[in-house]
């Protein structure tokens, strides 16, 4: 019969209760105890705890580990910490400057380590009968390598090296395992994977040698009994029931929230408590994450490190955690949540394999693998992922700091982001971060970047796609105002497809006003789309690659963008594209624009109810967007809903709309041309609006459109204009510029008219 055992005690965090759940599945499974040699002994998770389906009863399953239980055996005796070298003995004397006693010279001072080493090895016990010859062979290697303390690598010397590859050598099958989670040896290098920091100890705590001393608390080294109370230990530390037997010994990074410190008890501060068995297991289960060393083609003939579901550090991206963390910490580790039954082999073969895959290459960093997970690249029933960053905490040591939660689903919009990876714009990025030379102000965008994209993959919202639009902007401008960034970060954004536009439009003003603006693109004479809105964000040059990409061009005369308000940029943007126009010969199309707003959108801004400062935002990310695609984004608009526009307003926005639109409402004629009047920008820059309308009226005269009165209409006092300026410079719609002429009064001029002037509020 099959029994369930949840564990309440094995849960996906901290670290150290993931790990307790792999080594009960691993130690039940191998000892066979419940199968005849051929263990069912299968595990997975269930709200947020693990089960463990076994043939075994609570009570078997507990005495299997109080009585037969045998340690795996765990040592580094490369490490000064392991228990395999003597302190420098001490005299009485002391030393009349320091006040310590002063030392003999002679390594033949015992510690704790050494006589937890010595009792293991002179335990008569079955149960570490593996630990015996493991430490029988590591002595054997010390004594070879003449040594009275710890190898270590110099310039002229890899005595470590050496020493770990001579080891493993000579290491038992049982103890193989434990050494490749703690150490691989790549060529004639060392590398060390983050779970058990570097080589089996973090700082001065050696893992190993604890584990063995956890061991002593809870077996009779002599008999291969249990002591009292390990029991009561196992039980809290398998099914969290409470107990008070805990040790004063530190647990390391598994474990945060037992690692003492300031505020960690009743008091002021507390120190490390740990019952022996969580300690205990916690190893246990690291021993699946044996890492190994590869080789790939993009790396040459030099091996690089591979340990399971272990990537680069992204921390910026969420989490606990900032972009900052990045530079100390030993990368970080996504750990598989499994909801389907599934046995140790299973588990040993998933974390053997260890990789997430995106676009045919292993995941690089945690954006990657979060990307990948969203493109379906991992696979086996994996229902989400643990994710742990190794961060730098409490002076200079390392926790394992959980970060996220990130489930396994397919999300075909997070696809979208390998466009920002052409000519490897977001590699560059991404690398020129972490660069210490790299302004801050980029660094910032860079990581606000990584945020929003790491959230693109778990979610696609259109807040999302706005999101990363509006970061990408944002790092846009960063690299615009220093040519030494441009440098690292070799070519501007790639141009982005118009799914990017669709995704992201909340059908809200801010948006359609920035999509209008990023659209504007003018034909020249020949009827060639140029002078795209983006060569004033960025000096990005007039040629293109096969993609339809720019490069840098820092002596551009066009760019024109700068961190001030998006009114005074767009005055600046109007006045170069007059300018360019009329070299063109595109006068008449200077606002043309491949997209538009509505009426009720320029009202809103014009009423400042719009946020300026992310239209800014959008503006710079849009402008990216290929807009030529035959079917841009359309601006819905309930048949309802009718925008109150001031009179002048009309008046004025005629100057401002491509001829090609008014010759194609039959608004204006083909043989006669409206262009703007440079004096127009001027007087509502100058916050003369009355000029400024007086030159439109003369001008509309002058073409022979009827108007009422014979003299302009009269403008209340106007105090932004070049808010009104901008408003003016929004592209609309086909059909709601057709709507806004219709607003024009063309009707013939009256008597009353002609002899009255028109009190028109602006």
């Amino acid at each position: 019969m099959i029994h369930e055992h949840p564990l309440p005690g094995c849960t996906p965090t901290p670290l150290a209760s993931y790990l307790k759940a792999l080594a009960v599945l691993r130690l039940v499974a191998e000892a066979g105890i419940d199968g005849g040699g051929n263990s069912e002994t299968t595990g997975f998770w269930r709200n947020d705890m693990f089960v463990l389906r076994t043939r075994l009863t609570k009570h078997e399953l507990c005495a299997f580990f109080l009585d037969r239980y045998r340690p795996t055996p765990l040592i580094a005796p490369w490490n000064g910490g392991s228990g395999f070298y003597f302190q420098e003995g001490k005299l009485k004397e002391k030393d009349s400057v320091t006040g310590k006693k002063l030392k003999t010279g002679v390594r033949d001072q015992e510690t704790e380590a050494t006589r937890t080493v010595a009792a293991i090895a002179q335990s008569a016990s079955p149960r570490f009968a593996d630990y015996r010859d493991s430490i029988t062979i590591a002595r054997r290697v010390v004594a070879d390598f003449k040594i009275v303390e710890a190898p270590e690598n110099t310039s002229t010397n890899d005595q470590k090296d050496r020493f770990i590859q001579t080891f493993r050598n000579l290491a038992s099958d049982h103890c193989l395992s434990a050494i490749d989670t703690a150490v691989v040896i790549a060529g004639d290098e060392t590398s060390f994977p983050p779970l058990l920091g570097t080589g089996g100890n973090d700082g001065n705590l050696d893992f190993t040698n604890n584990f063995m001393q956890r061991l002593l608390e809870v077996i009779d080294v002599s008999a291969g009994a249990a002591r009292p109370g390990a029991d009561h230990s196992l039980n809290s530390a398998l099914f969290d029931a409470p107990c008070n037997l805990l040790s004063e010994s530190a647990i390391g990074q598994f474990a945060p929230g037992s690692a003492g410190g300031p505020n960690a008890s009743s008091g002021f501060e507390g120190g490390s408590r740990t019952n022996a068995w969580d300690f205990i297991l916690m190893l246990e289960g690291a021993v699946l994450f044996g890492a190994s060393a590869v080789r790939r083609l993009e790396f040459g003939d030099r091996a690089i490190l591979s340990a399971p579901f272990v990537v680069r550090s992204r921390m910026g991206t969420e989490g606990a955690a900032s972009v900052r963390d990045d530079d100390d910490s030993r990368n970080e580790i996504w750990m598989p949540l499994w909801a389907v039954p599934c046995g140790a082999d299973e588990v040993r073969s998933l974390l053997s394999e260890g990789r997430a895959t995106l676009n045919g290459r292993s995941a690089r960093d945690g954006l990657d693998f979060a990307r990948a997970v969203a493109q379906l690249g991992v696979n086996r029933g994996i229902r989400s992922f643990q994710r742990y960053g190794f961060l730098k905490r409490q002076g200079k040591n390392f926790l394992a700091t959980p970060l996220s939660r990130v489930a396994v689903r397919r999300n075909p919009d997070a696809d979208l982001i390998a466009e920002l990876e052409r000519r490897d714009w977001l590699a560059m990025v991404q690398r020129y971060a972490r660069d210490e030379s790299a302004p801050n102000a980029f660094r910032a965008a860079a990581h606000q970047l990584d945020t929003a994209l790491f959230a693109l993959t778990r979610q696609a919202s259109r807040t999302a796609f706005q999101t990363v639009l509006r970061r990408v902007g944002g790092i846009e401008a960063a690299l615009n105002v220093s040519t030494k960034s441009q440098e690292s970060v070799r070519v501007p954004a790639p141009r982005l497809s118009l799914a990017w536009a669709i995704k992201a439009d909340d059908q809200s003003a801010e948006f359609r006003i920035a999509a209008a603006l990023s659209g504007l693109c003018m034909r020249d004479e020949k009827g060639r789309r140029v002078l795209h809105a983006r060569r004033h964000l960025v000096s990005a040059s007039e040629t293109v690659n096969l993609e339809g990409d720019r490069a840098w061009e820092p002596t551009s005369r066009l760019a024109i963008w700068g961190p001030g308000p998006l009114t005074d940029n767009i005055a600046a943007l109007l006045h170069r594209r007059r300018l360019e126009a009329i070299a063109l010969g595109a006068e008449g199309e200077v606002l043309a624009s491949q997209s538009g707003a509505t009426r009720d959108d320029v009202a809103a801004f014009l009423n400042g109810t719009t946020d300026v400062a992310r239209i800014g935002e959008l503006l710079g990310g849009l402008a990216c967007v290929d807009w030529s695609d035959p079917e841009p984004p359309r601006a819905n608009k309930r048949a309802d809903e009718e925008a109150v526009l001031p009179p002048v307003f009309v008046l004025l926005k005629v100057f401002f709309t491509p001829e090609s639109v008014l010759r194609a409402l039959k608004w204006l004629p083909p043989d006669r041309a409206l262009r703007l009047p440079a004096e127009i920008p001027a007087r509502l820059a100058a916050n003369d609006a009355q000029a400024a309308v007086r030159i439109a009226w003369q001008r509309l005269r002058a073409l022979g459109v009827k108007l009422p009165g014979r003299n302009p209409p009269q403008v209340a006092r106007l105090d932004d204009g070049t808010r009104w300026l901008v408003a003016l410079c929004i592209p609309l719609t086909y059909a709601e510029t057709a709507r806004l002429l219709r607003g024009l009064d063309l009707s013939p001029e009256s008597e009353s008219a002609a002899t009255q002037p028109t009190e028109l509020n602006a």
